[in-house]
């Protein structure tokens, strides 16, 4: 007899489908601060914008920018195979990216609302034959609604708090009858594995953390020669992936590093390009030249701030500076990614609030390999000395980059895992560079 579903997620799924004319309001409010795209609102409540394909089709979520970033490699292994693949995610940068970076065979649609009505109308059209939610992407609608589905799905490169798993367990009967819904588990972490098999998973494995498998990103070596030159031998630090509130803290960290270092140069790149304009009003409110990318403007003798407001140039900017600043770690952002940054021999100093890549950055803490910033002052201490001392940051940067090649081969399991348990195929030409 199948388990009964717990009632607060059946009251979970009323409020749900009786609030769904009301996400036409939220969409149209997101959409007035840039969150959502006006003319793909038919996706977000589960309208394909295209016939599902024919053949395999397989279906991963991603929340947003980081995680995207992390299953691309899996995607394009996936697509070199043969089989389609329909990536989703919830934010408009990360759909900027996917149209950028996705390999043939491989598409992108905004997920829907985690409402019956939007859910069962997404399912049903594309109706793909393996299912895969990103990290933490854990929606009561859409995975109740898969354990009505016979097709498989997995939890892909999963990560829990011990925060989170404590919040669980509050809500016993819930948590078991969510995480049983899955298929199977692709932990990051052995630490992760326990949790989730804590809260009931029935199947775990643990392949390592794809974050580690992320390509050296790439670049038009003419345009790092270009902005080489015209920086010229003044020292450089980034200010990268900041979030509101830390344009403010890099701000004042420049300002007073400079006064030590008087030709100082700070690249500074948003998390979201769409806030470059008032950040660029900000910081000439503060007496500071900016030159913005986007505008294609030259970094001049004067220039005091470069701000990197693109899409897809972090290899770019990484390669500027041999200090880097990685923001949405002052804030409740969770950080961001480190990998990138460790692959381009930039040295790395974080904020203390990284929940979203917490084993990675203990690896790097531990390896000395990245610096923790625990206050603002502290930034500007640890970047000042960085500065200060070149070879010590070089340093830095080659213990980061040792410990991320040593991570490797977390997607060479996953695809392995993937191919014995479920109808896809994974033999294709990604899968034999994996094994090169």
């Amino acid at each position: 007899m199948a388990e009964r579903r717990p009632f607060l997620i059946s009251i979970y799924q009323s409020l749900a489908w009786a609030l769904t004319p009301l996400f036409h309001v939220l969409h149209w409010w997101r959409c007035r601060s840039g969150k959502e795209i006006s003319g793909r609102k038919s996706e977000r409540f589960g309208f394909g914008s295209m016939p599902r394909p024919t053949g395999t089709l397989v279906w991963i979520h991603a929340a947003s920018v980081g995680e995207t970033m992390s299953v691309l490699p899996l995607i394009e292994a996936l697509s070199d195979a043969g089989n389609r693949v329909l990536l989703t995610t919830v934010t408009v940068t990360s759909a900027e990216l996917a149209h950028s970076r996705l390999p043939e065979n491989a598409f992108h649609q905004f997920v829907p609302f985690d409402a019956p009505g939007p859910v069962d109308r997404f399912l049903n059209h594309w109706n793909p034959d393996l299912a895969m939610v990103v990290e933490s992407e854990i929606w009561p609608c859409l995975f109740d609604r898969m354990r009505q589905r016979s097709t498989p799905f997995v939890l892909l490169n999963g990560r829990l708090s011990d925060s989170s798993m404590r919040s669980w367990q509050r809500l016993s009967r819930v948590s078991g009858y969510i995480f049983n819904c899955l298929d199977l588990v692709l932990a990051q972490s052995k630490t992760d594995a326990d949790r989730f098999r804590r809260l009931g998973c029935k199947t775990v494995e643990t392949p390592g953390n794809l974050k580690f498998d992320a390509p050296e990103p790439q670049l038009p070596l003419e345009d790092l020669t270009s902005l080489k030159e015209q920086i010229g031998s003044r020292p450089v630090w980034l200010a990268a992936l900041t979030h509101p509130g830390e344009d403010e803290i890099a701000a004042h960290a420049f300002k007073t590093l400079e006064k030590e270092f008087s030709d100082l140069l700070l690249v500074l790149v948003p998390r979201h390009p769409a806030r470059a304009d008032d950040i660029r009003a900000q910081l000439e409110l503060q007496g500071l030249s900016v030159s913005s990318r986007s505008r294609g403007d030259r970094i001049e003798r004067e220039t005091r701030v470069y701000l990197g407001d693109t899409l897809g140039e972090m290899g770019l900017y990484y390669r500027l500076a041999p200090v880097t600043f990685l923001g949405g770690s002052f804030n409740d952002a969770g950080g961001h990614n480190p990998v990138e940054a460790a692959l381009t021999g930039s040295a790395l100093v974080t904020g203390p609030r990284v929940s979203n890549a917490r084993a990675v950055y203990k690896d790097l803490w531990a390896a000395e390999g990245a610096g923790r910033a625990s206050s603002p002052e502290t930034l500007e201490e640890l970047v000042g000395e960085l500065l200060r001392q070149p070879q010590m940051a070089v340093e830095q940067a080659e213990r980061a980059r040792a410990l991320v090649e040593a991570g490797r081969g977390a997607l060479a399991k996953t695809l392995e895992i993937l191919e014995a348990r479920f109808p896809i195929e994974v033999r294709g030409k990604g899968h034999e560079a994996l094994h090169e």
